[in-house]
């Protein structure tokens, strides 16, 4: 967390970002997803970064939680699953019942893990959209497995966060606009209270969303992150590039707007970076930028805040 500082009417006034800032641990060091790396070592750089309140995480042995559980301190960790699901082609919303019923036992039992590192969140997403004419039956079995699972981690004290990804340009999942997202939240919700929603400031202009449309999922927003699409030849790549790299897609004045949204509907949770090094860039790099496209997106709205006297 952090303070920003400015004069207003001849006084010197300071300023609590009000927010936990978290980080999504996987993104700034992509070889983790492949099990490659410092995994333990670079969970540590972040956990000790006095600016970061949490930290997201894949799949850990554990060995290494055993490791990464000696210096998280009070610090929040979180496990996003998305990568799991994505990369080996599970599918809560799949017409396929063995392909659903393999997904839910696989994050039952990431459920398990969490809770038996009193890890609190796990965060999920749907499978792929399977085009207009079957996009409510898909629907339905999501909320069918969310309800499944929600059931099961409600018994562990797990609370389980889905994603909503773009629809129509890269990863192309069901889920898909944050208006329907909530919906199928608060479908869920009527049978289970630990559920929320993920939103993302990079999947935004993919969905031709904006912070805005936030409104419309205030009652079950759970979690934020902010980072950037990729804009190449023309296409969107869901890559969460730096803010300001080549095709970048978000800046300062983006992340204020989602900032002045967060503060209007009243959220209270967390929001996290994420965004990814490309070729030459160090995930330090990457961070630094991000830290102070935050920071200065959180100045100038303070600054609009006060009337635009400081």
């Amino acid at each position: 967390m952090f303070t920003v500082s400015l004069q207003f009417k001849g006084l010197d006034a300071s300023f609590e970002f009000p927010w936990k800032i978290g980080i999504v641990s996987f993104m700034a060091y992509p070889e983790m997803m492949a099990g490659k790396g410092d995994i333990v070592g670079n969970i540590r750089k972040l956990v000790e970064d006095p600016f970061f309140d949490g930290v997201e995480v894949c799949a850990l042995t554990d060995k290494q939680w055993e490791q990464v559980k000696k210096f998280i301190g009070s610090k929040t960790v979180a496990m996003g699953m998305q990568p799991d699901i994505l990369m080996k082609k599970l599918s809560l919303s799949d017409f396929d019942s063995d392909i659903r019923r393999r997904s839910i036992e696989t994050m039952k039992k990431i459920v398990d893990i969490a809770a038996s590192r009193n890890l609190g969140t796990v965060a999920v997403c749907s499978g792929p959209d399977l085009g207009l004419e079957r996009r409510d039956e898909a629907k339905k079995l999501f909320i069918d497995s969310l309800r499944n699972i929600c059931n099961y981690a409600a018994q562990r004290g797990v609370m389980i966060i889905v994603e909503a990804f773009d629809r129509d340009c890269d990863k192309r999942l069901l889920v898909g606009p944050v208006k329907e997202a909530a919906e199928i939240v608060r479908a869920v919700r009527a049978e289970c209270s630990n559920i929320g929603l993920m939103w993302d400031l990079s999947h935004a202009p993919m969905l031709k969303e904006t912070p805005e449309d936030l409104e419309s999922a205030k009652d079950v927003l759970a979690h934020i992150h902010i980072g950037c699409s990729k804009l190449v030849d023309g296409k969107y790549l869901d890559t969460h590039p730096v803010f300001y790299g080549p095709g970048a897609v978000n800046g300062i004045d983006e992340v204020k707007a989602l900032l002045r949204k967060l503060l209007k509907i009243g959220y209270k949770g967390m929001v996290s970076f994420e965004v990814r090094p490309e070729d030459g860039q160090t995930a330090e790099g990457v961070i630094a930028t991000s830290k102070g496209v935050l920071v200065s997106a959180y100045l100038r709205l303070v600054s609009e805040l006060l009337g635009g006297e400081a």
